[in-house]
């Protein structure tokens, strides 16, 4: 057992810019702000811990205007916390210190004293990715724009040896969208390749159950949330009559009673974004409750840089994960930090060999 000690919080922002608009169907995103927070032993300022807070803009519970003030406050207050530098502890005094409506500052907090517990290596527990620079199969991500935008990236990632591919879809017409995914299930069966989609809530309640038997008979694997959050009862329905399994996404987001959620939709699968449903703590028992409830699930980045992408991988090896996650987001942006993430072939690898850049 570590002796209790006192640390030095600190935090660095950086505006990410993307290669290109990212669409979605909450809008367009061109930039991306985040806030790296730095943890370090006063004894010892030799080792540092990074982790990462991340708000998504318009989902995240803790979006909001006055964010880095909040995160400032946190932090100083902080400073005066005594911490036992031990996995368990660390998460369960963070649970208390840090408030649910804050996870990314929460997820943030739990990566920076796990890293600085383990020596300030970029490792924040046991697992497979990091220690045995073990590959995590991902999905390769196509993301909305028009027809020709999106059919280069569906060739690309073919290209590049992904089986499973996942296509946002609700920005341009369905039937546009529909001709894309015969694209693809046109030249790999179901076996040779695992087709995905997302909807982020873009269907109504009415039009969602055609939509999904037209999406069946392409064999897609599943679809997240296709109808937008908060509409339980009719959640719970279209579980219970759709044609092709469907994923919990933005639902879970601000939910502390899970397994009311879970009980009550009932849904084949679920998706977890540690960023936004409060961290690791909070991540694991969706884990544990959906796998009780024999409720298949998978993790995925929320477009972190790649200091947040490291902790998300490193606790979806950890968790034992078999099928493609969501963690194909590193490239995404002209100036992420520089890192030892490396996708090849439809994994992605810690490269030990490779350094990190310094969070500035």
């Amino acid at each position: 057992m570590t002796s209790p000690t006192t640390l030095c919080f600190s935090y660095t922002k950086r505006t990410l810019n993307f290669r290109f608009e990212a669409g979605t169907s909450r809008g367009v995103l061109k930039t991306r702000e985040v806030y790296w927070i730095k943890a370090l032993d006063s004894a010892n300022r030799d080792i540092v811990g990074w982790g990462e807070a991340a708000p998504l803009v318009k989902l995240s519970p803790d979006h909001r205007e006055d964010f880095e003030e909040i995160l400032k406050k946190t932090l100083v207050s902080l400073n005066e916390v005594t911490f036992e530098l031990e996995e368990k502890a660390i998460l369960n005094q963070l649970e208390d210190l840090v408030p649910f409506d804050l996870p990314s500052i929460r997820f943030g907090l739990e990566t920076a004293l796990l890293d600085l517990a383990c020596g300030g290596k970029k490792r924040l527990f046991s697992n497979r990715f990091f220690d045995a620079q073990e590959g995590i199969p991902i999905n390769g991500l196509i993301w909305m724009g028009d027809r020709d935008f999106m059919l280069e990236q569906i060739d690309q990632k073919l290209s590049e040896g992904f089986d499973c591919i996942k296509m946002k879809i609700g920005a341009i017409d369905f039937e546009q969208e529909i001709a894309l995914l015969q694209y693809i299930r046109s030249r790999f069966t179901k076996d040779q390749i695992v087709l995905r989609v997302d909807a982020n809530g873009a269907f109504s309640p009415k039009d969602a159950l055609k939509k999904l038997g037209r999406l069946a008979e392409l064999d897609i694997q599943s679809i997240e949330q296709p109808i937008r959050a908060g509409q339980f009862q009719e959640m719970k329905a279209l579980c219970e009559a759709t044609p092709l399994p469907i994923a919990l996404d933005e639902e879970l987001i601000g939910v502390a009673e899970k397994k009311t959620l879970l009980d009550t939709v009932r849904p084949q699968h679920i998706i977890l974004k540690p960023t936004l449903l409060g961290g690791i703590l909070e991540t694991r028992e969706w884990v544990k409750l959906a796998e009780e409830r024999s409720i298949g699930w998978w993790m995925t980045s929320a477009l972190e840089s790649n200091i947040g992408l490291n902790a998300i991988s490193q606790l979806a090896s950890a968790l034992a994960t078999k099928i493609p996650q969501g963690l194909g987001t590193g490239k995404l942006y002209h100036n992420n930090l520089a890192s030892p993430l490396e996708i090849e072939s439809g994994k992605i690898f810690y490269k030990t060999e490779k350094s990190w850049g310094e969070p500035v």
